[in-house]
């Protein structure tokens, strides 16, 4: 491709990204003024200074607006708790630092709770759900591998989907915990954690394995 073709391509690109942000804090700012409910893509376009059509070219709908932000926040808690994962943690404390991470960063978005179920638990047509999850992942797979005593062998593959979904569920929790400052999530954060870390060490024991292997079949069926 000539050089001047890739300086176009680049240049339209750096202005869809531009136009893609300045509707998303247009958005953010009407939600904030009007609500979720009270904001229409409308009146996003034109605060925006775009057409309606132009509008929908970069987001097809209110929600898809409200999934890019859930993205950017997610991306957040992943470059947010990875440097905290220290080898030499132990698992509980992994484990409440990659929890309490994540309801610290979702704090200032606690109005969209319920948006963020509608739009993170299935996303727009067309999003690369997947890729989405397996970065979710990893951050959980870097709790595991970096605690210490490492996780048995047994379960140390599986464990990261467990733990993803039990940030689900810390989360769906949160989108509706009118608590001040959401102290009760916060408080289960606090309560989970020595959970999962005392049901891991008592994974080596026979009954519980069993148990536990039956939680995780579960959790390859659900994910």
């Amino acid at each position: 491709m000539p050089n001047e073709s890739r300086g176009h391509v680049a240049q339209q690109t750096a202005k869809g990204a531009e136009t893609r942000h300045l509707l998303l804090n247009t958005a953010l700012r009407l939600f904030a003024e009007d609500g979720f409910s009270g904001t229409t893509m409308r009146a996003i376009a034109r605060e925006s200074g775009l057409s309606l059509g132009n509008a929908y070219y970069y987001f097809d709908s209110k929600d898809a607006i409200v999934h890019e932000l859930y993205r950017g926040l997610s991306e957040q808690h992943r470059a947010a708790t990875w440097p905290l994962l220290v080898e030499g943690n132990n698992l509980e404390t992994n484990v409440r630092l990659a929890l309490d991470k994540n309801l610290e960063i979702l704090e200032p978005f606690h109005e969209f709770g319920p948006a963020f179920i509608r739009t993170a638990f299935s996303g727009p047509q067309g999003d690369p759900g997947d890729a989405h999850r397996a970065q979710e992942f990893g951050l959980w797979r870097q709790v595991v591998t970096a605690s210490r005593p490492i996780p048995p062998l047994a379960i140390r593959q599986d464990l990261p989907q467990l733990l993803w979904l039990i940030q689900r569920g810390v989360f769906l929790f949160w989108a509706y915990d009118s608590s001040p400052g959401a102290k009760r999530s916060r408080r289960l954060v606090k309560n989970i954690a020595p959970v999962v870390a005392r049901l891991v060490v008592l994974s080596r024991m026979p009954v519980v394995r069993t148990i536990l292997d039956d939680v995780l079949s579960l959790v390859r069926t659900a994910s």
